[in-house]
């Protein structure tokens, strides 16, 4: 599978590519050209592999054809759309709004999504869940500045006569994805977002209500060009014969549904200086990374909370919660992953690799934070996050404050387009909390349990 990134500003179209006008001169290249963003429901990397819904149908699409995936990704929707016209690409697998405007200029195909803007709201806060728009009248609802959320409480807020408390934040501080995760925290009360962003962040914050519409609804597909009628065929096909089947429920429920919360499972016994079975492990592979033993076993807890069956979301898999493609890249069998020694061993094994990566960083407490984020997300996006942090005159060797700061900005495009990332959109204050849980964890084991 092939997979080609153009992001950034400034980015010139290529000029070189090749127009291939339709389905038959596609299937002759052995090659589909999909275009796409960087979101956490599109496409994006994490540990390493490429994820995204958009992505993994679009990719199940090509093998349907017996054609290779070429991934380019655009900086925003206009661009994205520019390029499928001048040929750059084959496919738009992004859920692009149905607009008259558009279908004169591209034929929309796939499955059609029907989105609305939703409330987000918390359950178990004091004041009742709103359950009708007249409802929003004195709360304070916050929205990205300038988006169609600030549109649209807005022109709601006119529809009332007034009197919704609108916060504007600067879009280049947060997204919405922050806004709906400082909702859950408890940190604003109310905030918007489109019911499949809202589905999926619901998977990480169980404790959101997102049941109440306040927008009409919004129709949205992919796209071809206008030139490529049996493309978009294939595709209507494709949908068609595979909506109802289970690989394709199981990829709807892997991103909307199963929960991304961490495992629920008791540690042993802490004033018996006990945290697991698996603290022999913990003791004799700690040595290999000069590290104290319950660190280790702390972030195994946040991993997996010792749970050596646990398959994560995204297929991460034991009690070190390792991918495939890592275990076999650190000589682990796929056969072999649940089994925790074997697990745990390759786990070392990798971040030795990250502690050599991260060899710049001389200060051994520091290097482990680096060490955690890159377990966590993967190094690439670490390692922009340090670009980031060296170009706005932040300390590229230091984590919180610093590095940390640059992560979290990684979900927002004005970052992750940056012509210094290579490695684009990430959900950072998942890593960040990553780091800070796995070494709060550690600091109770270290109260708690004496060497």
């Amino acid at each position: 599978m092939l997979f080609v990134f153009i992001s950034g500003c400034g980015r010139k179209p290529q000029e070189s590519a090749s127009v291939r006008e339709d389905l038959p001169e596609i299937l002759q290249s052995k090659e589909l050209r999909v275009l796409t963003l960087y979101s956490s429901t599109s496409y994006f990397l994490y540990r390493g592999e490429e994820m995204g819904y958009e992505f993994e149908l679009a990719r199940r699409f090509a093998l349907s054809q017996g054609l290779h995936i070429k991934v380019i990704v655009a900086e925003n929707i206009s661009r994205l759309i520019e390029m499928l016209e001048d040929g750059e690409g084959d496919i738009a697998a992004y859920t692009l709004p149905v607009t008259n405007e558009l279908r004169q200029r591209l034929i929309y195909c796939g499955e059609e999504i029907i989105t609305h803007q939703v409330l987000i709201q918390r359950r178990g806060n004091k004041e009742e869940i709103i359950d009708d728009v007249t409802g929003l009248v004195g709360k304070d609802i916050y929205v990205e500045r300038d988006s169609k959320f600030d549109d649209r409480i807005t022109h709601l807020d006119e529809e009332l006569g007034g009197g919704i408390h609108i916060h504007k934040i600067n879009k280049d501080t947060v997204t919405t994805e922050d806004l709906i995760g400082m909702v859950a925290s408890g940190e604003i009360p109310y905030t918007l977002a489109d019911d499949n962003i809202a589905r999926l962040n619901k998977t990480y914050y169980n404790n959101l209500d997102i049941r109440l519409e306040v927008s009409f609804p919004q129709r949205s597909s992919w796209a071809v060009r206008k030139s490529s009628p049996l493309l978009a065929e294939a595709v209507d096909k494709w949908f068609d014969e595979n909506h109802n089947s289970t690989e394709y429920k199981s990829i709807l429920k892997r991103y909307f549904e199963d929960s991304k919360r961490p495992y629920t499972q008791q540690i042993l016994s802490l004033s018996k200086g006990q945290i697991s079975i698996y603290d022999p492990l913990f003791k004799k592979y700690a040595k290999e990374l000069d590290w104290d033993w319950r660190l280790i076993a702390s972030q195994a807890y946040q991993e997996s909370q010792f749970d050596t069956t646990a398959v994560s979301w995204a297929g991460a898999r034991g009690l070190m919660q390792l991918m495939p493609s890592t275990a076999k890249a650190y000589g682990l069998e796929i056969e072999k992953i649940q089994n925790p020694e074997e697990n745990l061993k390759a786990a070392v094994k990798s971040m030795k690799a990250l502690n050599k990566s991260f060899s710049k960083i001389e200060d051994r407490d520091e290097r482990i934070k680096f060490i955690l984020a890159a377990y966590n997300s993967g190094i690439g996006h670490i390692y922009d996050a340090m670009a980031l942090a060296e170009k706005y005159n932040k300390n590229p060797l230091v984590w919180d404050g610093n590095v940390a700061e640059f992560v979290l900005l990684k979900s927002n495009p004005e970052f992750f387009n940056d012509s210094i990332c290579k490695f684009g959109y990430i959900r950072g204050r998942e890593t960040v909390n990553y780091v800070k849980d796995v070494l709060s964890v550690y600091n109770e084991y270290k109260i708690k349990i004496k060497p």
